[in-house]
């Protein structure tokens, strides 16, 4: 029995058509007059930069987008199954500032974003990284996606998630990522990155994430369209409600990209919220926002599709025993759940406004911690072993026993939750676990290796980046 809401059918229904009815009678501005002429020309009635919908329309774009795909990654043996029962974990992203171990709060560096890099290379449980870990202060903002790009490219070989903040920094990375793959029209035919799209509630996307639409469907790379409707602000408060809201949205990008490409993989994501009246800030550790991330879940089942929602997400500005509580709720109740991709899997801090590398080391043993939770026992005869306990006995003991030697290393080891008894554990300092990640980090950095690269692309991966920066800085 599972205790989280599983919707009936008719319940899921209803939130469709609710959605249905708002896209055919309030719309969604798109706010791009190339993405309007698009839906013009495939029979959408449109008023100004509002764009309606019917739900034939609808129902045909969900039909074509495909329900799991790969990440192709430039190391073949980390390329990333998505959909169906595959999930893969990324880290947080997006941040500006970086909580210090110490409790002070700075601005991201490229030097930041570089060590992110170094932890999704070493990273056992992290699938995808890319695009924004942390934001790079320090580089001017029209040109630090390139230097995202060619660091977290040069520094690992794990599948990419490309920049798409704006319609250009889209473009550039599907120039980028060509040179990895034999050039344009190859990566036409594989999905080699994934990059997320979020429309600005209520019913609306701003021009340059329909831009990004257009650029990244033109060549067939995955999307993930997503929204953060905060409840009481940009979306009712009712839940029911919001769901139909954040669904209409989510719908509309999704069609978007199935008429530039039929086929383009997307992702069905949210990571809705509620707005905290009292603070006036989104509130992405409350138990309506898990409430939200089962439903989104749900939804994308209904149709078919690959979904996404928020990994370790908290409101809390160190990694304590809240962003533990918080994190570690949200993370198991997703995957658990069903979701695909779990973005901000490791790091987030503060409601998006910080990242922290010691909460990224221990929000990697909660990931590691759910992957093995939810790993299927075998149950067979061999595993059921009779024998073994018939020998034992009544009242012996299976310490010393033969299999418990054979076996004992098939049970989960942590590597900073502390097993230790309490003597032992103030014996070696009795330190908190954000203080062991501290310094577990400086080891884990300097045990960083780079993987091989071409160095014909690496080389052309430099000139790009240092081309292309001197023509949007006019230099």
């Amino acid at each position: 029995m599972d205790r989280m809401q599983t919707f009936l059918h008719h319940e899921l229904t209803l939130i469709h058509d609710a959605s249905m009815q708002i896209l055919k009678e309030t719309g969604v501005n798109f706010n791009d007059e190339e993405t309007v002429d698009l839906f013009r020309a495939h029979g959408f009635r449109t008023d100004g930069k509002k764009v309606y919908f019917r739900e034939n329309d609808i129902l045909k774009a969900i039909q074509n987008t495909p329900s799991k795909f790969t990440v192709h990654a430039r190391n073949p043996e980390k390329s990333a199954a998505v959909g169906e029962g595959a999930f893969v974990y990324l880290p947080t992203g997006g941040a500006p500032n970086v909580m210090m171990a110490d409790g002070t709060m700075r601005p991201g560096t490229l030097s930041d974003f570089i060590n992110c890099c170094k932890l999704v290379q070493t990273s056992e449980q992290l699938d995808i990284g890319g695009y924004l870990m942390v934001q790079p202060n320090d580089v001017p903002e029209s040109v630090a996606h390139l230097h995202m790009m060619q660091n977290y490219l040069s520094l690992c070989d794990k599948p990419l998630f490309g920049a798409s903040a704006t319609s250009q920094a889209a473009r550039d990375t599907i120039d980028i990522i060509a040179l990895f793959f034999g050039g344009l029209e190859n990566i036409k035919k594989m999905p080699v990155m994934i990059s997320v799209v979020n429309s600005a509630s209520p019913l609306q996307y701003s021009g340059d994430q329909a831009r990004v639409i257009l650029t990244m469907a033109e060549y067939n790379q995955p999307l993930v369209i997503a929204n953060m409707v905060l409840a009481g602000a940009s979306g009712p408060v009712d839940l029911p409600g919001l769901l139909a809201l954040q669904n209409a949205e989510t719908l509309a990008g999704i069609t978007l990209a199935q008429l530039v490409s039929p086929g383009c993989p997307v992702v069905y994501g949210s990571t809705s919220a509620p707005m905290d009246m009292k603070t006036m800030c989104s509130a992405v550790g409350a138990s309506e926002t898990l409430k939200v991330a089962n439903a989104t879940i749900q939804l994308a089942n209904h149709y078919n599709l690959p979904s996404r929602c928020g990994g370790s997400l908290t409101d809390a500005h160190v990694p304590d025993a809240q962003a533990l509580a918080e994190g570690a709720l949200m993370l198991s109740s997703v995957v658990r759940k069903g979701a695909n991709v779990i973005y901000h899997a490791c790091g987030q801090l503060g409601s998006y406004i910080s990242m922290s590398f010691e909460k990224w080391l221990i929000d990697e043993e909660v990931c590691q911690t759910v992957r093995q939770m939810i790993e299927p026992m075998e149950i067979t005869r061999d595993t059921i072993d009779v024998t073994q306990i018939h020998e034992v006995g009544n009242g012996g003991q299976y310490l010393t026993h033969p299999k418990t030697f054979l076996q004992f290393k098939s049970l989960s080891q942590p590597r900073f939750f502390n097993r230790k008894d309490f003597y032992k554990w103030h014996a070696g300092g009795f330190k908190r676990i954000d203080q062991t990640a501290s310094e577990a980090l400086v080891q884990r950095l300097e045990d960083y290796e780079k993987p091989p690269i071409d160095p014909g692309i690496e080389t052309a991966l430099k000139e790009f980046t240092l081309r292309r920066e001197r023509e949007i800085l006019g230099e």
